[in-house]
Protein backbone atom coordinates (compact mmCIF):
# COMPACT_ATOMS: atom_id res chain seq x y z
CA UNK A 1 0.00 0.00 0.00
CA UNK A 2 1.18 3.21 -1.14
CA UNK A 3 1.70 5.93 1.85
CA UNK A 4 -1.14 8.23 1.71
CA UNK A 5 -1.02 11.87 2.69
CA UNK A 6 -2.54 12.29 5.64
CA UNK A 7 -3.85 16.27 7.99
CA UNK A 8 -1.17 17.42 10.16
CA UNK A 9 -1.40 16.53 13.87
CA UNK A 10 -2.90 18.99 15.85
CA UNK A 11 -3.26 19.68 19.37
CA UNK A 12 -5.96 17.35 20.63
CA UNK A 13 -4.26 14.91 18.19
CA UNK A 14 -0.41 15.18 18.80
CA UNK A 15 -0.84 12.60 21.38
CA UNK A 16 -2.41 9.95 19.52
CA UNK A 17 0.39 10.68 16.34
CA UNK A 18 3.08 10.90 18.41
CA UNK A 19 2.52 7.16 19.80
CA UNK A 20 2.05 6.18 16.14
CA UNK A 21 5.82 6.87 15.36
CA UNK A 22 6.45 3.90 17.99
CA UNK A 23 3.67 1.94 16.34
CA UNK A 24 2.34 2.04 19.26
CA UNK A 25 -1.80 2.13 19.06
CA UNK A 26 -3.46 4.41 22.22
CA UNK A 27 -7.25 5.53 23.56
CA UNK A 28 -7.66 7.91 25.52
CA UNK A 29 -8.96 7.56 29.18
CA UNK A 30 -10.56 9.73 31.53
CA UNK A 31 -9.14 9.88 35.02
CA UNK A 32 -12.51 11.34 36.08
CA UNK A 33 -14.84 8.87 35.23
CA UNK A 34 -12.50 6.06 33.27
CA UNK A 35 -14.30 6.57 30.63
CA UNK A 36 -12.49 5.45 27.12
CA UNK A 37 -12.92 7.46 23.28
CA UNK A 38 -11.10 7.04 20.33
CA UNK A 39 -10.73 8.98 18.00
CA UNK A 40 -9.25 11.33 20.63
CA UNK A 41 -11.49 14.43 21.40
CA UNK A 42 -10.27 17.47 23.70
CA UNK A 43 -13.02 16.51 26.32
CA UNK A 44 -14.47 13.00 28.19
CA UNK A 45 -17.62 12.20 26.12
CA UNK A 46 -18.82 10.43 29.00
CA UNK A 47 -18.08 13.11 31.64
CA UNK A 48 -17.80 16.37 30.09
CA UNK A 49 -13.88 16.55 31.63
CA UNK A 50 -11.62 18.76 29.54
CA UNK A 51 -8.47 18.67 31.84
CA UNK A 52 -8.44 14.99 33.39
CA UNK A 53 -8.01 12.84 29.30
CA UNK A 54 -5.48 10.80 28.85
CA UNK A 55 -3.73 8.61 26.15
CA UNK A 56 -3.01 5.07 27.07
CA UNK A 57 -1.86 1.81 25.11
CA UNK A 58 -4.49 -0.11 23.71
CA UNK A 59 -4.10 -4.08 23.14
CA UNK A 60 -4.07 -3.63 19.52
CA UNK A 61 -6.52 -6.09 18.70
CA UNK A 62 -10.16 -6.28 18.38
CA UNK A 63 -13.26 -7.68 16.11
CA UNK A 64 -14.40 -6.61 12.34
CA UNK A 65 -18.23 -5.05 13.46
CA UNK A 66 -18.62 -3.50 10.00
CA UNK A 67 -16.36 -3.53 6.73
CA UNK A 68 -16.81 -2.41 2.89
CA UNK A 69 -14.74 -3.44 0.14
CA UNK A 70 -13.84 -0.63 -2.11
CA UNK A 71 -13.86 -0.86 -6.00
CA UNK A 72 -13.55 2.59 -7.30
CA UNK A 73 -11.40 4.81 -5.27
CA UNK A 74 -12.37 8.17 -4.47
CA UNK A 75 -8.30 8.99 -5.57
CA UNK A 76 -6.70 8.28 -9.00
CA UNK A 77 -3.65 6.66 -7.87
CA UNK A 78 -5.32 3.91 -5.32
CA UNK A 79 -4.63 0.42 -5.98
CA UNK A 80 -8.31 -1.71 -5.75
CA UNK A 81 -9.96 -3.24 -4.09
CA UNK A 82 -9.09 -2.39 -0.72
CA UNK A 83 -11.38 -2.88 2.17
CA UNK A 84 -12.29 0.12 4.74
CA UNK A 85 -13.57 -1.35 8.18
CA UNK A 86 -14.94 -0.57 11.65
CA UNK A 87 -13.13 -2.76 13.93
CA UNK A 88 -14.06 -2.87 17.73
CA UNK A 89 -11.08 -3.04 19.87
CA UNK A 90 -10.90 -4.94 22.87
CA UNK A 91 -11.17 -1.64 24.70
CA UNK A 92 -14.72 -1.12 23.31
CA UNK A 93 -14.46 1.84 21.26
CA UNK A 94 -14.63 1.95 17.46
CA UNK A 95 -11.27 2.38 15.21
CA UNK A 96 -11.69 2.85 11.40
CA UNK A 97 -9.29 1.62 9.35
CA UNK A 98 -8.23 -0.41 6.37
CA UNK A 99 -8.02 -4.12 6.52
CA UNK A 100 -5.24 -5.79 4.78
CA UNK A 101 -3.01 -9.13 4.05
CA UNK A 102 -6.21 -10.86 2.93
CA UNK A 103 -8.67 -10.93 -0.21
CA UNK A 104 -11.13 -8.48 0.05
CA UNK A 105 -13.86 -11.39 -0.23
CA UNK A 106 -12.09 -12.91 2.71
CA UNK A 107 -13.34 -10.93 5.49
CA UNK A 108 -16.14 -11.76 7.60
CA UNK A 109 -17.68 -9.95 10.39
CA UNK A 110 -16.57 -11.01 13.75
CA UNK A 111 -13.22 -11.81 12.44
CA UNK A 112 -10.48 -11.81 14.81
CA UNK A 113 -7.65 -8.52 14.38
CA UNK A 114 -4.87 -7.29 15.24
CA UNK A 115 -3.04 -4.03 14.41
CA UNK A 116 -0.19 -3.74 12.00
CA UNK A 117 1.35 -0.23 10.28
CA UNK A 118 1.84 1.37 7.14
CA UNK A 119 4.48 4.14 7.91
CA UNK A 120 4.02 7.72 6.31
CA UNK A 121 7.19 9.80 5.16
CA UNK A 122 7.20 12.19 8.04
CA UNK A 123 7.68 9.60 10.77
CA UNK A 124 4.18 9.16 11.82
CA UNK A 125 2.48 5.89 10.80
CA UNK A 126 -0.96 4.66 10.22
CA UNK A 127 -2.81 1.78 12.20
CA UNK A 128 -4.60 -0.81 9.47
CA UNK A 129 -5.81 -4.04 10.83
CA UNK A 130 -4.80 -7.94 9.95
CA UNK A 131 -6.12 -11.24 10.49
CA UNK A 132 -5.42 -11.63 14.16
CA UNK A 133 -3.23 -15.20 14.39
CA UNK A 134 -4.69 -18.13 15.74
Amino acid sequence: MKAPSVAPADVVTVGWWDATREHRLTVQRCAECSGVQHPPRSLCIHCGRTDTLRFDTAAGTGVVDSFTVVYRSPVPDADVPYVIARVRLDEGVICLTRLENAEPDAWCIGDRVAVDWVDLDDGRALPVFVPAPR
